[in-house]
């Protein structure tokens, strides 16, 4: 019984020392899942820890599980309304950008070392995949938002690419292996089957999900247990009909994510909590099977493999793939830098170890030499390079604490909380004379531990909590008026967004006439300043965007839907010409 105990012993303690270690991660802006994976390697046979693992079934497992829960969570928090500017350059990087960046770097590592074609496919193949979850969290770190139609592309690709990844290195391993004759249709047909499988059970199991969440009566802490168990059995049962699991539970959580559902808030946070224990867990028992000795010895060829993935295949499939979108070069060029790979690659180098495929070891090997490279170059990396191109916008929110309210049948509100800060543009007025937006309530003020009995008429001060009832589209207004703007003085709203806010549906006719302007590609006299933007946008314009004609300069502030409902304005020195980005 002693070794059982120490066994969990150990256990804890490694789990709590790599969540302390998203601490120290953040104060030197380090990769969180760069660390998990040191951390694993200090623990591994050639660290101080000196344990030996090397059951590559049991760790394909374990992984296998651990993508799943993180898919299905990255699904969940992914909301439709990005689909609008982001699903179909998504798609297409996720099919055919993840073919070209195979192809490129396949095709080098074949000539570069001399190793058969498929050899450099299969290898390419294996680091194909990009990590959303690795993206995200150093942004958040940093404090940066990225304007949606960056950040929607990021996430979409980054959460399906990876079933196009495990199908091309399995069809590879499979091929090699002797398991098919030839390249070609055959292979086709399989990729349609496993996708088009992977699809159905995804959305029609994401349906039936929710459907039974909200029919089936439960303790509210059973209810991210239902969820969790419904995606694990989605994805063994779409794997059982050899379609693609991981497409399959990534778009459960779609559906999920988009749906009213029972105890909604209790499933995001468990889920967010179960992806981390997750990428923990996964990072730990990679950076347990590599030895740090084989590295050394492939690092020439590994750095040159990275290099060409980084600087070449990948900006090479971004610059393809996004040219009929007519993306700004500025979010090409970060979405072609930000291509971070995590822990998806190193899983698939175990493919070949499991297929019995000859030199295993070396694609493993390789795969882990270059997530290491891609997390400490571009990981480290992502946010000045996102504020080097001036894809970083104001947040959107800096409500302290937020809560779902579940009304059914009525408009959708949260409960969310405000810490009155020193600074705070709202301290030593009353609550009545603020002009809050139309359909928020303050709910409560608590001040030095004790509500207040009537919050209308007390005058803030410095350390009260205000807890006020809005639906989330107001929550930048109640910003304004609650907290102070903290960041780069360039995103300060009226510098970033300028010193008026027009209504969308301003006429443009009317502002030619205020400002003495001819605008450009005007269609008629009734025509609104949210479809002018809409039309130069292709229906696809994101806060942030901006038209520049003349001395003046229109920033889409505020959108709803497919509807730009705020414009900023701002005013320079008369010029001749108009852009827009």
């Amino acid at each position: 019984m002693d070794l059982s105990y120490q066994i969990i012993l150990f256990i804890g303690l490694l789990f709590l020392v790599s969540v302390l270690a998203s601490v120290v991660s953040s104060r030197i802006g380090a990769p969180l899942l760069l660390v998990f994976l040191v951390i694993g390697m200090l623990v591994g046979e050639e660290g101080p820890g000196g344990v030996r693992f090397d059951d590559y079934q049991m760790a394909h497992l374990i992984g296998s599980l651990a993508l799943a829960i993180i898919l299905f969570d990255g699904g969940v928090r992914t909301k439709v309304d990005s689909f609008r500017v982001g699903l179909r350059p998504a798609v297409t990087l996720a099919t055919v950008g993840v073919v070209i960046t195979v192809l490129a770097t396949g095709l080098f590592v074949s000539w570069a070392f001399g190793l058969p074609l498929l050899v450099g496919l299969l290898i390419g193949a294996i680091i194909g995949s990009t990590d959303a979850a690795a993206v995200f969290s150093l942004l958040h770190s940093h404090g940066l938002e990225l304007k949606q139609r960056t950040s929607a592309t990021l996430e979409i690709e980054s959460g399906s690419n990876d079933p196009m990844a495990i199908f091309l290195t399995v069809a590879l391993v499979e091929f090699m292996t002797g398991q098919h004759a030839s390249i070609g249709l055959g292979f086709l047909l399989e990729f349609v089957t496993q996708m088009g499988i992977g699809a159905v059970a995804g959305l029609g199991g994401g349906v039936l999900l929710a459907h039974l969440i909200n029919r089936v009566p439960l303790t509210t802490g059973l209810y991210p247990l239902l969820a969790l168990a419904g995606a694990l059995l989605l994805f063994g049962a779409t794997s059982a009909l050899q379609g693609s699991g991981f497409l399959a539970v990534y778009l459960a959580g779609i559906v999920l994510g988009n749906r009213r559902l029972q105890s909604a808030q209790n499933i995001r946070r468990f889920h967010d909590g179960m992806a981390w224990l997750s990428q923990i867990i996964m990072f730990l028992m990679l950076g347990l099977l590599v030895t740090p000795s084989h590295l050394l010895a492939i690092a020439p060829q590994a750095l040159l493999v990275a290099a060409v993935l980084i600087l070449v295949a990948r900006p090479l499939a971004v610059v393809i793939c996004l040219a009929p979108f007519r993306f700004p070069w500025r979010d090409q060029a970060f979405i072609s830098w930000v291509g971070l790979r995590g822990a998806v690659p190193i899983l698939l180098g175990l493919f070949p170890l499991l297929g019995g495929v000859e030199d295993a070891f070396l694609y493993f090997n390789i795969a882990f030499f270059v997530v290491l490279i891609s997390l400490m170059v571009q990981g480290w990396t992502i946010a000045p390079v996102a504020r080097w191109l001036r894809l970083d916008v104001p947040p959107r929110s800096r409500v302290i604490h937020r809560m779902e309210l579940d009304l059914p049948g009525q408009v959708e509100y949260e409960l969310v909380g405000y810490t009155l800060e020193e600074d705070s543009p709202a301290l030593y007025k009353m609550v009545n004379r603020l002009k809050f937006p139309e359909s928020t309530r303050v709910v409560t003020m608590i001040r030095q531990g004790r509500p207040v009995d009537d919050p209308a008429t007390e005058i803030l001060q410095p350390n009260d909590y205000v807890y006020m009832l809005a639906p989330p589209e107001y929550l930048p207004e109640l910003d304004r008026i609650l907290v102070a703007e903290h960041g780069p003085a360039r995103l300060e709203e009226h510098k970033f967004f300028g010193e008026f806010v027009l209504n969308g549906g301003t006429q443009l006719t009317a502002l030619a006439s205020a400002y003495e302007l001819e605008i450009p590609g005007q269609r008629d006299a009734n025509e609104t300043l949210d479809a002018y933007l809409q039309r130069i946008f292709k229906n696809r314009a994101v806060v942030g965007d901006r038209v520049k004609i003349n001395h003046l300069e229109f920033v889409v502030r505020a959108t709803r839907g497919r509807n730009i409902t705020q414009v900023g304005l701002k005013i320079g020195r008369p010029g001749a010409g108009g852009d827009h980005h």
